[in-house]
């Protein structure tokens, strides 16, 4: 299993907008994808609370760009993308770190 940190940095303002686009959107078609979500946070006390982190599990890196490629060519998610961003962009910078678990980690 290979998990995917990914942290966005979302333009002031925009976080409520960002996440119902995540609810509404993104979420369902990453479920019909067959998107492992691991799990969403806000960042509380940190370096910005302006972040939005979220991991998703994939079986390997193959089938995961296989999805992305799946995502990001989507219609119901090029129209969401271009509905959302009518006023501009949402997020100002994305970073991601692709994971491996420990033997001793609970998470595998």
């Amino acid at each position: 299993m290979i998990y995917e940190l990914r942290v966005y940095e979302v333009f002031p303002g925009k976080m409520e907008a960002l996440h119902r686009r995540f609810e509404e959107v993104t979420v369902p078609l990453w479920q019909r994808l067959g998107v492992t979500i691991v799990g969403f946070w806000n960042t509380v006390i940190g370096p910005s609370h302006n972040q939005l982190v979220y991991i998703l599990a994939f079986e390997s890196l193959a089938r995961r760009e296989e999805i992305w490629q799946q995502f990001k060519n989507d219609p119901a998610w090029l129209a969401a993308l271009a509905e959302t961003e009518k006023d501009g962009p949402l997020v100002k910078q994305i970073s991601n770190s692709f994971m491996t678990p420990t033997t001793y980690s609970p998470l595998q």
